[in-house]
């Protein structure tokens, strides 16, 4: 990896308050050393990490990916109810699922118009609205 993807996912854990781990950096670079956003999963992740010569465990990956959701520096998304992708892009913003090679893309939020929601039951609130629209290439 190079110095400037590391220096990235450094200072992007530091943003959060995570500890920089030598495992958390060679991930944090991963997802946003280049500066772009994505969708991962845990095992397109571990993937990258063992090409990148990381040397990390399956459970570190999703070890990790939670701690950095709960920090607020990804998004985790499920699709189908088992599998999850995790998004370094945190505006609100809906998704494209790409059903045939199992992707998820960002969807234009522009476009998207949620006239209203259903009112949340007594002692709850919506904390999040996630729209996922699959698609299916014939």
């Amino acid at each position: 990896m190079h110095d400037q993807t590391i220096e990235r996912g450094t200072t992007w854990l530091a943003d959060a308050g995570l500890r920089p781990t030598r495992q958390r950096v060679a991930l944090a670079a991963l997802l946003v050393g280049d500066g772009m956003d994505r969708h991962v999963t845990a095992e397109w992740l571990f993937e990258a990490a063992t090409k990148a010569g990381a040397g990390v465990s399956l459970a570190t990956v999703y070890n990790t990916l939670r701690a950095f959701s709960e920090a607020g520096l990804v998004r985790e998304i499920t699709v189908d109810g088992s599998r999850s992708y995790f998004d370094t892009n945190m505006t609100d913003h809906p998704h494209f699922y790409w059903e045939n090679d199992g992707k998820l893309t960002d969807a234009p939020s522009e476009e998207l118009r949620i006239e209203g929601l259903p009112k949340a039951p007594d002692g709850a609130r919506i904390s999040a609205v996630d729209v996922v629209i699959r698609l299916r290439r014939d």
